[in-house]
């Protein structure tokens, strides 16, 4: 068998096909469509979920494409829409009964391929993306998760970094990252360039801007949740890569028909090879941090040399139990390791100093889940995680040694159950359970100083959500409550959630989602050179002196799609108050001072995409104002340090099946930025804070990949260039004082330059 062609495969696989079809005998939807593909080197479009629980009688091989989708379309209520070597499966009208004891929403897709293979746009109005399926994005030679996030409308970062991602005008600290159910302190690699996540593995994102159901708490921006968990035993499959930078694999074990465990690492190999991508990443991001004298903020004529690695590590375990029961056991393990040596001559004097930075997180998760009978079922999630974040820097200039150290310790139990109460009607209702303590520690030897403190929060949330959706799928309303208890504040928080779409025409739909949430952890910045000022924020609490985080939100939007086209816009009004001056990285006159206030943010989101033969691009504009206001401040309201007021992304895709290209860009304005006024006594005397703006930013990116298949294995070569033009983009600027030639000076952060990688992964 391992030498037939594979003409020879798909004619085995019909031959048994109308065997089993003579004896009417029906097999999976999604088995007869990868017969399909391989007999008419085609391309199904449609996701799992979608086609989940059919089954047809598979078609005679000796039929055209268009008989065989015909006798498919007799079995199951599904329409077929051929473009170029595509097919693209639409969601049927009315529900079918299905062979399973589940319920599927046949309609969950409201737009498939949103920007590329693998994001879909979903009912409730939340994004869904799948990296295993992607197709290409400009500037990536693999699919990385909170990379590509930032290619929905919304979703930004204002300095590049996947650690500081920016939904709809918040701060990276009011998302909810979830990984199998496990809260996630850190997210990324490289502190804040690389998604900490495998990009091998058959992940599921889910992501809410707006319209959050629920059972997502303790966040006032976005969510972000991250699954690899599948519902299927399938197959065991394995798979190994290597970029200019790290290398990965993973190993899915079929262990039984009901038990299977997967595997997956990565490891960064920096510190043994000095490639030009790894000198980029390097480059931006350790710009601007403890190279400078701290006393004088005068460049010190040092060498330096630095020992960086990274890794992260999955574990899972898939057991089913009969019919009706299954659970997971979930693992993850990530780390970043920065070791800094510097030799410089102080005053005469030879000096040589050691800096370290580390960053660790784990977590664990076990879920059960039980399906009672076709209208009841119930899911139980326990979780802990952990992050642990220790610098300690010694003065190349003196003796002086600074220890710090952020730990943060999570826990959470979630129990909910899901009742159809009838075939309009379904509902949820559960309780939830979380226990989170913080630590940060400073300890200083010369002048001695120490400092310990530790916070703790538990909070208790009963949570309740009905949905209403008629037979002809015309209408959905799904209302919620969630009732939080916090124990340390004494305080109860109640956030109604709501989703409402409306089908105005077979193409033409309207949404209106709106929501309220809290949270009672947030990320600060004491000093802006704490933790070698390269990952400076510590994660703190809720308390007496520092409020409870809510934010409300409100849009509206219309959506129009066909095969070929599909537009999507949308209008946003968010307010968030309880917000700390602490937590908004500032570096201007109210860096050092502690103020509470709250932002608002409105915009407008528009997207354009549209499909011609092998060929797809898109168009994404974005209107953003956020403003900040700051009641004991003057003066009380100007422009957030994370506005970015108007931004373009574009892309044209050319998909030949094993060959892909893409080539796109991204412009925005530039970020607000505060400019002395004048120089007084050794101080800067500032402007209005963020009274002007940077230049614009443009970066144009380039991707190509090529895949071969032999026998039962594929092997796929990726080129992408970052910054093709290297243009000089400014991200960020501040002001110091040289305290020798008083004299202020002005710091730019600059973007990524130009930046080449290649990658090669084996699947087998």
């Amino acid at each position: 068998m391992r030498h037939l062609t594979a003409k020879s495969l798909w004619m085995v696989w019909f031959l048994l096909f109308s065997a089993m079809a003579f004896c009417q005998e029906k097999l999976p939807l999604k088995s007869v469509f990868t017969a399909l593909e391989q007999q008419h080197n085609i391309k199904f479009n449609y996701t799992e979920e979608t086609i989940s629980g059919y089954k047809v009688t598979p078609p005679n091989a000796a039929w055209s494409l268009q008989k065989q989708l015909e006798s498919i379309q007799s079995q199951a209520p599904f329409g077929f829409e051929i473009i170029g070597n595509y097919v693209v499966v639409t969601a049927p009208v009315e529900p079918a009964a299905t062979d399973n004891p589940m319920t599927y929403d046949l309609n969950e897709v409201v737009i498939e391929n949103f920007l590329t293979s693998g994001i879909s746009k979903k009912k409730y109005g939340n994004f869904e993306i799948k990296p295993e399926k992607f197709g290409i994005l400009p500037g990536l030679t693999e699919p990385d998760v909170l990379q590509t996030m930032q290619q929905i409308p919304g979703i930004y970062s204002v300095d590049e970094s996947i650690s500081n991602l920016n939904i709809r005008g918040g701060t990276h600290d009011q998302n909810l990252f979830l990984w199998n159910g496990i809260r996630m302190f850190q997210t990324g690699h490289f502190y804040g360039l690389i998604s900490a996540f495998n990009p091998m593995l058959a992940q599921t994102i889910s992501v809410y801007k707006n319209g959050t159901p629920v059972s997502y708490g303790e966040n006032v921006s976005g969510v972000a949740d991250i699954s690899s968990r599948e519902s299927n035993i399938a197959p065991s499959k394995f798979g190994i890569g290597a970029n200019l930078i790290s290398i990965d694999g993973f190993a899915k074990v079929k262990m039984s028909e009901k038990a299977a465990v997967t595997v997956s690492g990565r490891r960064s190999y920096t510190e043994w090879a000095n490639t030009p991508t790894y000198q980029s990443y390097y480059n931006r991001m350790f710009q601007n941090t403890i190279v400078t004298r701290l006393d004088n903020n005068q460049i010190v004529d040092y060498r330096t040399g630095e020992n960086f690695f990274f890794y992260d590590f999955t574990a899972q375990y898939h057991q089913k139990i009969g019919d009706k029961h299954e659970f997971f056991v979930d693992g993850i393990g990530i780390k970043n390791e920065l070791d800094i040596r510097q030799n410089a001559t102080v005053d005469g004097t030879a000096s040589s100093k050691l800096s370290s930075l580390e960053q660790q997180s784990l977590g664990a998760s076990l879920q059960w889940r039980t399906v009672w009978n076709a209208d009841h079922s119930t899911r139980i999630n326990g979780y802990v995680s952990s992050y642990d974040l220790d610098a300690v820097n010694e003065s190349v200039e003196n003796n002086q040694v600074l220890q710090q150290q952020n730990e943060v310790s999570d826990m959470g139990l979630a129990i909910e159950h899901k009742q159809q109460v009838n075939a309009e009607v379904g509902a949820r209702y559960g309780y939830q359970f979380n226990e989170m303590a913080i630590t940060n520690t400073d300890y200083i030897n010369t002048p001695r100083l120490a400092r310990e403190v530790t916070e703790l929060m538990r909070t208790h949330a009963g949570t309740a959500e009905i949905e209403y959706a008629p037979a002809d799928k015309s209408m959905l309303v799904k209302g919620g409550l969630r009732i939080n208890y916090f124990e340390q504040l004494d305080q109860v928080v109640v956030e109604p959630r709501l989703q409402f779409s409306y089908t105005l025409t077979p193409t033409l739909k309207v949404e209106i989602l709106g929501e309220q949430k809290s949270q009672t952890i947030s990320q600060t910045i004491d000093l802006q050179r704490d933790f070698l000022g390269i990952e400076k924020r510590r994660w703190t609490l809720a308390d007496a002196e520092t409020p409870l985080q809510k934010s409300g939100q409100l849009s509206i939007g219309l959506s129009f799609q066909n095969p070929r086209w599909m537009i999507s816009f949308d209008n946003f009004y968010k307010r968030v108050t309880g917000i700390s001056s602490q937590a908004q990285a500032f570096q201007n006159q109210l860096e050092m001072i502690s103020i509470k206030g709250n932002y608002t943010v409105g915009g407008s989101e528009l997207l354009v995409r549209h499909n011609w033969e092998r060929f797809y691009g898109w168009v994404s504009y974005s209107l953003n104002r956020n403003e900040y206001h700051f009641d004991n401040f003057d003066p009380e309201m100007f422009p957030s340090n994370f506005e970015v007021e108007h931004s373009v992304s574009a892309a044209a895709v050319y998909d030949q099946k094993k060959f892909k290209v893409a080539l796109g860009g991204k412009w925005n304005s530039g970020r607000p930025t505060t400019v002395p006024a004048s120089f007084d006594e050794g101080a800067i005397n500032y402007g209005d804070p963020n009274g002007r703006a940077l230049g614009a930013y443009l970066q144009i990116n380039l991707s190509a990949s090529y895949s071969w298949e032999i026998g039962k294995t594929r092997i796929q070569a990726n080129a992408a260039v970052l910054n093709l033009l290297d243009r000089d983009n400014v991200l960020n600027r501040y002001y110091r004082v040289n305290t020798l030639t008083n004299e202020i000076e002005r710091v730019n952060t600059y973007a990524m330059q130009r930046t080449p990688n290649l990658s090669v992964r084996w699947y087998f």
